[in-house]
């Protein structure tokens, strides 16, 4: 697998992004991996794969991001929801981990990076408040739990957005009565050969 810079992903998804959302998207993966000496975000350790495995491979579900408030569950080192942040800076992002650290790390990078849109929970997501328009997970739990964990939290005519790896048919088989699904979008990552899949999920009336 050869290594592809920020620029070159991002043109290969047709993302534009001013030349200061690619510094502040740079600077977090800077911040990821320093903290992560101490704090074990991620398993990653290279700058390069950083890029493609992080950032690029959050920001390859932006196009399907709607408008609403957005809740990111078990954000841990702030992915997708950092670099959603950076990319959309009208969009409202929380982000919840129920990890001290981690949480900790989350309202850090937001202070420094300056992200005005974004807040940072530590707290179980069963144990939240609020309603969110879309609620994100990034290999945090089975389709179930995760939508049995978050239901509270989903506005009405709200969507859950699942970023998985293969196709999870056999998630999607025992999704609880009243979930739908509304969208399962392969998702390709420049510098990742790897199966990825964006599965949107809705309530049923």
């Amino acid at each position: 697998m050869s290594a592809i810079n920020l620029a070159a992903g991002l043109a290969e998804l047709g993302i534009e992004l001013s030349a200061e959302q690619q510094d502040k998207l740079l600077a977090f993966r800077d911040l990821l991996l320093k903290w992560n000496k101490t704090y074990n975000l991620t398993a990653l350790r290279d700058p390069e794969q950083a890029i493609s495995h992080h950032l690029l491979d959050s920001l390859a579900i932006l196009p399907h991001i709607g408008d609403g408030p957005l809740l990111d569950v078990g954000s841990g080192g702030g992915l997708p929801g950092i670099p959603l942040a950076i990319a959309r800076p009208e969009l409202s992002v929380s982000m919840v981990d129920a990890v001290q650290k981690k949480a900790t790390f989350l309202q850090q990078a937001a202070i420094q990076l300056g992200l005005k849109n974004v807040s940072a929970h530590h707290a179980r997501v069963e144990q939240m408040s609020g309603q969110y328009a879309q609620i994100s997970s990034r290999a945090f739990a089975e389709l179930k739990l995760f939508v049995e964990l978050t239901r509270h939290l989903l506005a009405p005519g709200g969507r859950w957005l699942a970023m998985k790896g293969v196709r999870p048919d056999d998630e999607i088989a025992v999704l609880p009565t009243g979930i739908v699904v509304d969208r399962i979008i392969p998702l390709h990552v420049p510098g990742l050969d790897a199966e990825r899949h964006l599965i949107i999920l809705k309530a049923g009336s």
